[in-house]
């Protein structure tokens, strides 16, 4: 008798359940209408592709510019080591996804939370994460009209009317007003599929194009900038080139939230396989761009490897429709965690329905808003040193270590700790630096420009 519960309190418990439930139920259809969470049934291959994607971008066409301006050494020595460094820190993300039993950490910011607390995690974790995908999506704008650009002026010469690259930035976008209604990550893995394997394709023509070049009889391998404040300004520039891309840790949590997960088969062995592999194809794809391009071309590498070679036309063509495909797979990648954040936002804060009308006005309004930036702002090179410093030096190259001593708690001078601390150093200098060389060259840049042109 001593041990029953008083008729009152089980009547409470009963009278409460029910709400319980449709509390539960309520929940879990908002879970399975949102992006990130709706779909967990990704293979290790997905996670491998996704990965490409997410990592293999626009930047890569950059790093024979960066190399430039780097210098042999520094260049070869720090595209080692962020190569080095980031795959560490990759590597401590998949580890941390499902550190406590029956949890997933299924975004970044929900890490952020569960290592500095519910308002700082949000706080710092948010902003950084919505500066890395929305501007890569803004540079990935600029990137695909860009390409289309060159494409249209290598197949059609003197008879044709100039078109503005503001157009052609516009076309690119269309195709996102289609696309951005596919419902997760597991939706635009046919895209995604598609987009690795042409940037795998693309780098390789880079590459083995620069190669048929040969090395130009005039070939330099100073620095381009004569005065030491240019020379300075376009160094930490290069070193924002070199992060930007390293991108993929923005989604990496949110990519391995679609490997399905058990006790005995927990998801960080898929993705760790799948992770491997995207870093042994990056590897391919990076270094002998970035090495052979400039070693052909010395200083006079432009900003985006495929405009400095022009012949031969049809494989020029062919690689810049290739990089056109690719960041159309690219933006969606980067777009699909903000769609989830923006969505998460509007049915849990502000209560709406999660319907497709609201899906609609919401990822219409994204393409739209990151179209106009692009069109605003095209500068392609000072995009990239600015974003890669300000924004991915943060969450790829410190960030998850921050994350790792605040979480284990490593004894102080063991390995674990040096190994993060000197990560987390790096990565403040390239945060520091880099952002003001990417800046100075979008204000020079933006001298003679004349906008909408």
């Amino acid at each position: 008798m001593g041990t029953q519960s008083p008729p009152h309190q089980n009547l409470e418990k009963d009278a409460r359940s029910p709400v319980d439930e449709d509390l539960l139920k309520k929940q879990k259809g908002i879970n399975d209408w949102l992006p990130i969470t709706s779909s967990r049934n990704a293979k290790w291959w997905y996670v491998a592709f996704h990965n490409v994607t997410a990592m293999v971008g626009a930047g890569v066409l950059g790093l024979p510019y960066a190399m430039a301006q780097l210098g042999w050494g520094p260049g070869a020595v720090i595209l080692i080591l962020s190569w080095v460094i980031t795959l560490y820190t990759l590597w401590q993300m998949v580890e941390m996804h499902e550190m406590l039993p029956g949890k997933r950490f299924d975004r970044y910011h929900e890490l952020g939370q569960h290592a500095f607390g519910e308002k700082l995690g949000l706080y710092i974790v948010v902003p950084q994460q919505l500066i890395c995908e929305v501007g890569v999506d803004i540079v990935y704008m600029v990137t695909g009209g860009k390409s289309l650009e060159k494409i249209y002026h290598l197949v059609c010469n003197d008879p044709c009317k100039h078109i503005k690259t503001t157009y052609f930035i516009m076309i690119f976008a269309s195709v996102h007003f289609v696309l951005a209604h596919l419902p997760n990550f597991n939706s635009i893995s046919g895209v995604s599929l598609a987009a690795a394997v042409m940037s795998l394709t693309y780098s390789t023509i880079a590459w083995t194009a620069s190669v048929h070049k040969g090395v130009q009889p005039d070939v330099q391998y100073s620095y381009k900038d004569t005065s030491p404040n240019g020379t300075a300004f376009n160094f930490v520039t290069a070193l924002g080139d070199v992060a930007f891309a390293y991108a993929g840790h923005n989604v990496v949590l949110e990519i391995q939230a679609t490997i399905p997960s058990t006790p005995e088969k927990p998801s960080k062995g898929p993705m760790w396989r799948g992770v491997v592999i995207a870093y042994i194809i990056v590897a391919v794809c990076y270094f002998p761009v970035a090495l052979i391009g400039y070693y052909m071309f010395g200083n006079k590498v432009d900003d985006n490897i495929l405009i400095t070679l022009e012949k031969p036309t049809w494989l020029i063509v062919a690689a810049n429709m290739f990089v056109v495909i690719h960041v159309i797979g690219s933006y969606q990648l980067f777009a699909m965690p903000v769609f989830d954040m923006i969505e998460t936002m509007m049915v849990k804060k502000l209560h709406f329905k999660p319907t497709q009308t609201l899906r609609f006005f919401v990822r219409n309004f994204y393409v739209a808003a990151t179209m106009f930036v692009a069109i605003t702002f095209p500068f392609f090179g000072g995009l990239l040193g600015f974003f890669g410093g300000f924004a991915f030096a943060p969450t790829t190259y410190f960030l998850p270590c921050i994350m790792w001593l605040a979480i284990y708690k490593p004894k102080r001078f063991s390995l674990s700790w040096c190994t993060n601390w000197i990560c987390i150093i790096l990565g403040l200098l390239l945060m520091i630096l880099a952002p003001i060389g990417g800046l100075r060259n979008i204000i020079l840049s933006a001298k003679d420009y004349h906008f909408y042109n």
